[in-house]
């Protein structure tokens, strides 16, 4: 499989695309005002611990409080042993009778990792157990643990790294080898291991000075953090528009003695780097709901506040089987785009995905196993149920960030994000019942319809005559004026004599 990373450069955003095979699956988006924070360390302070949610809010300076649950506080409390009675404690560490709430009090200072950013009004989600990441292997601090990547598949090497590690193992912390340190020597693992520690140096030296709410540790930016992640002997290159990003990727790679520096190349070009690669069309896709396959199916995806829905359609697909193998074809294209799409759209939380409906069993498992084998393939965790006899499908996937669409588009501020908007009729029959209302309490009938000037135009239609049925109704004088300012489904009841407007006295019933 080809695998490329290719970056786009603006003014205004930093734009990573993964493609495999030439075809998007992954894209990263970073903006000034939005910049990544899964990584940064904070010095925060404990605002609540809510015992029935087995949880704390810590405030690290954000508008919304962070979310530590008590499993993400693992075992690592040891920044918190200063002021907690001894008795809760058993020799250096966490008894097993403990409640973590007792480990925690209102303004109690605290350090803190994000492991997730902030989606919608939640804060973003933090934990106790900190890492520090480079290039070949993450620092555990007060951890003894060594972990060695699963995509490093020889045992043999495996166990070399693991070697390696326990030697050069600083006391009380632990080590995760990464998947580019496979083939690297003990030298240029220590050279690693050393500017981890320089860096946790600094972190320790910051926790004992600054007073919280304050940022500790900041992890690499967007770009520069995917070359360290995901730039790996199986990518074949990595193109970049900007070269100012060239010169700080060149320059990273030279400084942890990388060898994939000659795969990094600078893109000359007057036509954009994306339209280029097909890149651009992709993303444009991604923001539909509906999604077309090569087999003439589609795809639509329906994001909801609690989940997010996939169907499956065989559309202008015509086989000429019988239709347990046409929706069989159909089933299988579909768990491959859907794949590919949900981790293009980085759409995370709880998946239902209803494919056409298929009577044999083994047909069923077919379509299950190419899920899963395609989703073995994502970086984010995934649990995916069993079909049910219904075609239907429960899964989730690993939510770290907002999902693409709501970091590259914002809710429609006629429609509010619902995608629907009052028809003409429906504003017209809202006019008329806040008419009746305003009457009934033996008001002037002289009144003016101030609205968008589609309702005007809608209002004032000859042909159908609305204005003056609405007038011969009610027995009131009725005009009109445009207001371009007003959304296309809003409108304003005033008094003709008074000027005064009265909208809101009449618009709903009392």
């Amino acid at each position: 499989m080809k695998k490329e990373i290719i970056i786009n450069s603006t003014n205004e955003d930093t734009r990573i695309a993964i493609l495999e095979n030439g075809q998007l699956v992954e894209l990263f988006v970073e903006r000034s005002d939005n910049e990544r924070m899964v990584g940064d360390i904070y010095k925060g302070r404990v605002r609540k611990v809510v015992r029935g949610m087995q949880a704390a809010f810590i405030d690290i300076g954000f508008e919304q409080d962070a979310f530590l649950h008590f499993n993400d506080m693992g075992s690592n409390v040891n920044q918190l042993f200063a002021d907690i009675d001894e008795e809760l404690l058993e020799g250096n560490g966490q008894s097993k009778d403990v409640d973590p709430a007792d480990l925690l009090r209102t303004g109690q200072e605290i350090v803190v990792q994000i492991i997730k950013e902030p989606i919608s009004n939640k804060g973003p989600k933090v934990t106790t157990e900190l890492t520090i990441p480079g290039r070949f292997m993450v620092l555990v601090p007060n951890q003894k643990r060594i972990g060695v990547s699963r995509k490093i598949a020889s045992a043999k090497e495996r166990r070399r790294l693991r070697q390696i590690a326990r030697k050069i193992l600083p006391k009380n912390f632990g080590l995760i080898i990464r998947t580019a340190a496979a083939g690297k020597g003990e030298d240029v693992l220590v050279q690693d291991l050393n500017k981890l520690l320089k860096t946790w140096n600094k972190i320790q030296q910051k926790i004992k000075s600054e007073e919280p709410p304050m940022l500790l540790f900041k992890d690499l930016g967007m770009a520069s953090s995917v070359i360290r992640d995901l730039f790996t002997a199986d990518v074949s290159r990595v193109v970049v528009d900007s070269r100012k990003l060239y010169r700080e990727i060149t320059r990273y790679l030279k400084d942890v003695g990388s060898e994939l520096l000659s795969r990094v190349e600078y893109f000359k070009s007057r036509e954009p780097i994306f339209d280029v690669f097909h890149v651009e069309e992709e993303i444009e896709k991604s923001l539909l709901k509906k999604v077309w396959m090569k087999n003439g199916g589609y795809i639509f995806i329906e994001h909801t506040e609690a989940l997010t829905v996939v169907d499956v359609n065989s559309g202008r697909y015509f086989g000429r089987k019988n239709h347990e193998q046409n929706s069989l074809k159909i089933n299988l294209e579909a768990a491959r785009e859907i794949a590919r799409q949900l981790r293009l759209r980085d759409v995370g939380g709880l998946i239902v995905i209803d494919f056409i409906d298929m009577e044999r069993e083994e047909n069923r498992k077919k379509v299950l196993n190419e899920l899963q084998k395609e989703f073995s393939k994502d970086r984010a965790i995934t649990r995916i149920e069993g079909m049910s006899r219904f075609g239907l499908v429960q899964m989730t996937r690993q939510r770290i960030r907002p999902s693409l669409i709501y970091n590259i588009s914002e809710p429609c501020p006629l429609c509010e994000g619902s995608g629907l908007i009052p028809t003409k009729s429906t504003v017209l029959a809202s006019i008329e019942r806040a008419i009746r209302r305003y009457l009934s309490r033996g008001n002037d009938r002289r009144i003016l319809i101030r609205a968008h000037p589609e309702i005007i135009d809608y209002l004032n239609n000859r042909r159908f005559g609305r204005r003056f049925r609405l007038m011969l109704k009610y027995l009131v004088k009725i005009d009109t004026e445009e207001d371009p300012e007003l959304k296309p489904f809003e409108f304003r009841l005033i008094k003709k004599k008074t000027g005064e407007d009265v909208t809101d006295q009449f618009l709903y019933a009392a």
